[in-house]
């Protein structure tokens, strides 16, 4: 298997667990910034030893999907995808979607529940 599959399996994962929760929105936000953390340190580590890398694709789509937050704490934590130009405009493009997306669903929810 690898990795692109592992990462999307682990994203289904991901959703199937919030979705069992009884806060399934806080269990996913919580999950996938864990996630993006994490992936953020393997792909580090693979940059490090010169392995086989997380592709930017799958990182930009860890944070498009919510995982933003545990992206940025990556980025500090681990030095890495700090200063590569078309990756950072990329990854902030993502994140303004995120909120757009998150913002406006809010809205619809707020507008079902009162």
């Amino acid at each position: 298997m690898n990795f692109r599959n592992l990462s999307y399996l682990l994203l289904i994962a991901a959703a199937a667990g919030s979705a069992c929760s009884p806060h399934p929105f806080v269990m996913w936000f919580l999950i996938i910034n864990l996630l993006t953390l994490v992936f953020y340190g393997v792909d580090k580590r693979a940059a490090c030893n010169a392995t086989s890398r997380v592709p930017e694709f799958t990182l930009l789509l860890l944070g498009f999907a919510g995982g933003w937050i545990g992206a940025i704490f990556g980025q500090q934590l681990f030095r890495h995808k700090t200063k590569k130009q078309p990756f950072r405009t990329w990854f902030a493009i993502s994140v303004i979607l995120n909120l757009l997306i998150v913002a406006g669903a809010g809205w619809l929810m707020r507008d079902l529940f009162l």
